[in-house]
C-alpha cells in the first residue's frame, strides 16, 4: 500500500511484475539510490546529534563476520557493563554481507579479516587471526609432522561458502603455490566445517580461535602442514564519510585497548596479504 501511494505521488511505476516475481523499474532503481542516500544522511544526522549526548544511551550497530562471534561477545559484555543504557544490534554474516552493510550505512562499525579496497573506509588492525588445518584424530595424516603442502592435493577439503574471507584466503594461497585440492562439502559456518571434519568427511582449514574446545576435548587435531598457520588479521572498519557516534567511538576505543592478540604458538606463521 505504501509503495502504491508512493507511485501515485511520483506519477511513475516503481515496481513491475513478471509472473510471480516483482522487480524495480528503472525509475524504481533510481529512487532506491536516493532513498539509500537519504537514509544514510538521516543516520549521520543522528550520529552528529549523538556527539552532544553521553555514551550512556543509544544504539550501536555492528556487522561482523561469523568467526568474530567466537571472541567479540566478551568485548560487547565489557562495553555494556560500562554503558548499560546502550543497545547493541549485532549482525553476524559473511564478508560480502558485512561490506554491503558498510556500503548501505546499515552498520556503524564492521569487523572483518579483509577490509575492502578503496579510500571510503578506515580499517584498524586489532588482533591476529591464524588459520590452521584440522582433521579427525583418526585421519591418516594425524601422526605426521612436517607434512608437505602439496600433500593436500590428495585430500578432500571441507570448505566454507563462496563469499567467506577464510575460503578466499585459502584458495588464493593454494593457487599461488600451484597446489590443487579436492573440494568436498561447502558449508556456511565454521561450526558446520568442524562437524563435517569430525565426521570424517575430509580435512578443513579454519581460524585457530574456533577450535580451542575441540582440541581440548581431542575431537579434532591440528595438522602440521608446511606453510601453516596462515596469519590473517582482524580489522575494525568504518566509513570515512560518516561521523561515528559517541557510542561507536567508545566501542572502538575499548576494542583497541583490550589488545586481544592470541598466542599463535612457537611455530612461525606465514603472513597472508589480503
Amino acid at each position: 500500500m505504501q509503495l502504491k501511494q508512493l507511485e501515485e505521488q511520483i506519477g511513475l511505476q516503481l515496481l513491475q511484475q513478471a509472473g510471480r516475481r516483482m522487480s524495480l523499474t528503472d525509475a524504481g532503481q533510481e529512487l532506491r539510490g536516493y532513498a539509500i542516500s537519504i537514509a544514510a544522511q538521516m543516520t549521520e544526522l543522528g550520529a552528529a546529534m549523538e556527539k552532544f549526548r553521553s555514551r550512556e544511551r543509544g544504539v550501536l550497530r555492528l556487522a561482523v563476520v561469523s568467526t568474530a562471534n567466537y571472541f567479540l561477545p566478551k568485548t560487547i559484555a565489557a562495553f555494556t557493563s560500562l554503558h548499560p543504557g546502550v543497545r547493541i544490534s549485532l549482525d553476524v554474516v559473511n564478508r560480502e554481507a558485512v561490506l554491503s552493510a558498510l556500503v548501505d550505512s546499515r552498520a556503524d562499525l564492521a569487523i572483518t579479516g579483509q577490509p575492502p579496497e578503496g579510500a571510503y573506509v578506515t580499517g584498524k588492525h586489532f588482533m591476529d587471526n591464524p588459520l590452521v588445518v584440522i582433521a579427525n584424530p583418526s585421519h591418516a595424516l594425524a601422526s605426521g609432522s612436517g607434512i608437505a603442502l602439496n600433500r593436500l592435493a590428495d585430500e578432500v577439503l571441507v570448505l566454507r561458502e563462496s563469499g567467506s574471507g577464510t575460503r578466499a584466503t585459502v584458495e588464493r594461497y593454494l593457487a599461488e603455490r600451484k597446489v590443487a585440492y579436492r573440494p568436498g562439502c561447502e558449508l556456511s559456518s565454521n561450526e558446520a566445517v568442524k562437524q563435517a571434519v569430525q565426521a570424517g568427511l575430509g580435512i578443513g582449514i579454519v581460524p585457530a580461535q574456533t577450535v580451542q574446545l575441540e582440541l581440548e576435548t581431542k575431537r579434532l587435531i591440528v595438522l602440521d602442514v608446511e606453510g601453516f598457520p596462515l596469519l590473517r588479521k582482524w580489522f575494525i572498519v568504518h566509513r570515512n564519510d560518516k561521523r561515528l557516534s559517541a557510542v561507536a567511538e567508545g566501542f572502538k576505543t575499548l576494542l583497541l585497548a583490550r589488545n586481544m592478540v592470541p598466542s599463535a604458538g612457537s611455530k612461525p606463521l606465514v603472513t597472508v596479504e589480503e
